[in-house]
Order: C-alpha cells, then sequence, then structure tokens
C-alpha cells in the first residue's frame, strides 16, 4: 500500500467557511488542500442569498457579487398588512459567484483546491482517504462541509436539530427594495421569504422536518398569492432546496487520536436558529479557523482553546437568544395547540419583544 501524503491542513467543504479557512492557512505557509464534493464552486444554490450589510468587512471583492441592495425589512404575521423595518441594510449576491470568489483567492493564496473529490473515510488517528484513492495523513482538519458533516459526524458533533427548505426564483414585476418575511402557524417550525434579486427573486419557505411533506403547498399557495397581487411573475425559474441546521452552536473543537479537528461554519452549528442565516457566520468562523490552524502548527498550544472561545464571544449570545425563541415557538405546538400572533412576533428579530430578555 502507498504511504499516505502528508500535508499540514485538510479542509473538508470549500463553501465559505472552508474557502476562507484554506486561504488564511496557506496566506500563512502552511501545505493546505481543500476538498469538495461539489463539481465547481456554489453549484448548486442552496440558499437564500442575503447578507448583512457588515460581511463587506471580511472579505474583499463583494461588490462584483452583489446583484441588489436591501434596505428594510417586511414582515407579515398571519396574512396581516406587514410590518416594516426600516435600516435593516444588506445585499442580495450571486451565490455562486461569491463561492467561485472565495475558492479563487484560497487558491491564489497557495491553497491546492479540489473540486468533485470526496471524503471517504477518517480513522481514528485522522488519516483521511478520498474518493480517488488518494490517503492522506493532515496535521490539523477543518470541517467546513455543511449541516450534515462527515467530519463533524467523525468527531461526535452533529447537528440534530435542522431545517427543510424549499425554494424557487421568479419573476419580479417591480421593483422592490426590502426582504419579505412571512410568519404564519401554517409554516411550523419555519418561515416563507421573498428576496429580491434586481429583475428576479428568491421565493420560499422552511419548515420542521416534521413538516416536509407541507413545504411544496405551501409555496405553491404564496407563489400563487404574489402573483395575484402582481408581484411576482407565474412563471418558475429554477428549484433548490436544502438543510439548515438550527440547534445552536456546537463545541467547534475535536481530535481524532493526537490530531485536532476544527469545525466551522454549519458544520459547527452556526446558522442563526431562526433565521437561517448562515453566510457571514460561515465567512468569519472560516477565518478564524484558518487563523487557529495557522498558530497551533506554529507552536502555540492555546490556539485552538481560543478559538472556541472566539466563537462563542461573537455568535454566542445571539445564537443562545435565537435558540431559545425558536424552542418557545415550538414549545406551544408540542403542547397541542399553536402560537399566537403574539407569540409569533416574539420569535421574529424585526420585533422588539425579540431582544427583550
Amino acid at each position: 500500500m502507498t504511504r499516505a501524503r502528508e500535508i499540514d491542513v485538510l479542509v473538508v467543504g470549500l463553501g465559505p467557511a472552508g474557502a476562507r479557512a484554506a486561504a488564511v492557512a496557506a496566506q500563512s505557509g502552511y501545505v493546505v488542500l481543500a476538498i469538495d464534493r461539489k463539481h465547481a464552486p456554489g453549484k448548486p444554490v442552496q440558499c437564500a442569498e442575503f447578507v448583512p450589510a457588515l460581511i463587506g468587512q471580511e472579505t474583499d471583492g463583494l461588490n462584483a457579487v452583489t446583484r441588489q441592495v436591501i434596505e428594510a425589512m417586511t414582515t407579515s404575521v398571519e396574512g396581516a398588512p406587514p410590518d416594516v423595518t426600516e435600516d435593516f441594510r444588506g445585499r442580495m449576491i450571486d451565490r455562486e459567484a461569491f463561492d467561485r470568489h472565495l475558492a479563487d483567492l484560497a487558491g491564489r493564496a497557495g491553497a491546492e483546491c479540489r473540486f468533485a473529490t470526496r471524503l471517504v473515510s477518517l480513522d481514528a488517528h485522522g488519516e483521511a482517504r478520498l474518493d480517488d484513492g488518494t490517503r492522506l495523513r493532515p496535521r490539523l482538519i477543518i470541517g467546513a462541509d455543511g449541516p450534515r458533516s462527515p467530519v463533524g459526524r467523525a468527531v461526535g458533533r452533529v447537528n440534530h436539530a435542522l431545517v427543510e427548505t424549499r425554494q424557487i426564483t421568479v419573476p419580479l414585476t417591480r421593483p422592490c427594495k426590502t426582504t419579505n418575511i412571512f410568519l404564519s402557524t401554517e409554516i411550523r417550525g419555519g418561515y416563507a421569504w421573498l428576496f429580491p434579486k434586481a429583475e428576479i427573486a428568491n421565493l420560499g419557505v422552511g419548515v420542521s422536518p416534521t413538516a416536509r411533506a407541507t413545504l411544496k403547498p405551501l409555496l405553491d399557495r404564496l407563489h400563487h398569492a404574489l402573483c395575484d397581487e402582481g408581484r411576482v411573475g407565474a412563471e418558475i425559474l429554477g428549484h433548490t432546496g436544502g438543510a439548515i441546521p438550527v440547534g445552536g452552536m456546537l463545541d467547534a473543537v475535536a481530535a481524532l487520536g493526537e490530531m485536532p479537528v476544527l469545525l466551522a461554519g454549519d458544520a459547527a452549528g452556526l446558522s442563526n436558529p431562526v433565521t437561517g442565516a448562515g453566510i457571514a457566520s460561515a465567512v468569519i468562523s472560516g477565518g478564524l479557523a484558518g487563523d487557529a490552524a495557522s498558530a497551533w502548527l506554529g507552536g502555540d498550544g492555546s490556539a485552538l482553546a481560543d478559538y472556541a472561545t472566539e466563537l462563542d464571544d461573537i455568535f454566542g449570545v445571539a445564537l443562545r437568544r435565537a435558540l431559545s425563541r425558536r424552542c418557545e415557538i415550538l414549545q406551544s405546538f408540542e403542547q397541542g395547540g399553536q402560537p399566537s400572533p403574539a407569540r409569533l412576533r416574539h420569535g421574529w428579530i424585526a420585533y422588539p419583544e425579540y431582544w427583550a430578555a
């Protein structure tokens, strides 16, 4: 049997978290191999493509992939007239172009990036085997491989709470500068959205896995209603969907034998349990994971613990609040009832009640 190739860092996943981690570690001069089972960056797109305005501080080149600036948010509860949250700024991006840009940056930094490459196994000592037969012995692994992370599973870190989503792309019939949120007890464990992207929009629904069968009828009904209102066209330009982790942050530092494993992005449970937003936290955590890997490889024995601490400092309070609000909504269903409109408002970020102690 051929000897396993020795490298410094193996990054599994080349979405925003993995690409950012690979770039940072490679910039420090380490031998980095980053893999992704997708055949090309960002394809297929599996998100609503909205990012908050502050993400521009974390990555260069955002203007080139921005398709529309968002100025505010509207929220409709049980079909009532929408409430407007002013100055809720962000961007609608081309997620495929964004992921391609970040992967290009990782490659230019010196990371070896391989697409259409799948991790087959990780043994108890951290030796990795890829689907092309390659065997690797990294000094450290970064798992940035999504909500059902094989790397996370190998170290006992699993996202048990997920939301299932279904999304279509439709034409917009008139300009729209706000994200549009629809809350209803019919949308169990989630919400519906219309996010404008210039002449088109992403229209989607997310629900708890137990309500997955309702996704298509809920989305069809919303699409028809918005067509009747003259807001969107009937043509469906594309379909997508996927899972979002909504159980809160996992312990992002683990080990296989003596080899450290760091988790970032969705693999670390960093998506918001209420909104499902995860692109910004993926970019931030990926950069921090790359920094921690570089520091540890350079002899800083506290770097891994510092990574866990920094994740909690940045995301902990917000994720714990969101998880608490989500659990309050779900508890209403579990007790045999339904959350009231007031409870739905209490559980959504646009309302002051959400932020109350």
